[in-house]
């Protein structure tokens, strides 16, 4: 299937990281031209999501050198192994985890949609997780269930202007993934699964499917979700 996606312009941002790295490899597969965003500005340019001029500041730098923006992922937040599962519940963590995951997503999107809205085209995606889904982890299901709802929000608000918002929630991600799944658990994807999809979403033909949350991996086993 042709994707539609030659030439067009993709920011990545976390696009160092394991699933921003094989959504960044896809994408240029698919003949489109991702642009790497990070922190550390290795393979791309700087931008911190938790920073509001920085954010302006990517955006202005991606515009000049490329003069376009069809497509924005977000994949930069802390992976859920690196949070302290000893503080699952303390405040301060959801707090800086929500910042760094959903406020992170909302600058970036909100910086986007001016110019995406005025080009009459674009589509975004988040990366959430399917920890939205379950109790037991307050900090991950806070996050990730948060970056759900404000992504349907940014959706509905552009609903018709030809600009899509959408997020992807996989389970656990690793390359030797397993096929199993587990009763309560969610089903296994590698980053080059999460890739896939993100890389349909981005593209033109999938323009009839916003504002939804679609589960990588098969979607936690023994749960229904409406």
């Amino acid at each position: 299937m042709d994707l539609q996606l030659t030439g067009r312009v993709v920011l990545v941002v976390g696009g160092t990281g394991v699933i921003g790295g094989a959504v960044v490899d896809r994408l240029r597969a698919e003949g489109a031209v991702a642009v790497v965003a990070s922190r550390s500005g290795s393979g791309g340019f700087v931008l911190d999501a938790r920073d509001d001029a920085s954010v302006s500041a990517g955006i202005a730098t991606l515009l000049e050198e490329h003069g376009r923006l069809d497509g924005v992922v977000v994949a930069a937040a802390p992976r859920a192994q690196t949070l302290d599962p000893a503080r699952n519940s303390d405040p301060r963590q959801v707090l800086e985890a929500v910042d760094a995951k959903v406020l992170g997503f909302l600058r970036v999107a909100n910086a986007a949609l001016a110019v995406m809205t005025e080009s009459g085209y674009g589509r975004i995606i988040g990366v959430s997780g399917q920890n939205a889904f379950l109790t037991g982890n307050v900090t991950g299901a806070v996050r990730n269930a948060a970056l759900i709802i404000t992504a349907k929000n940014l959706a509905d608000s552009v609903a018709g202007t030809g600009v899509t918002v959408n997020t992807v929630s996989p389970g656990v991600v690793r390359e030797d993934a397993a096929a199993e799944v587990e009763i309560g658990q969610a089903g296994q994807a590698r980053p080059s699964d999460v890739a896939a999809l993100i890389t349909f979403l981005v593209s033109p033909i999938a323009g009839a499917i916003s504002g939804e949350s679609i589960a990588v991996g098969h979607r936690v086993r023994g749960v229904t979700s409406m």
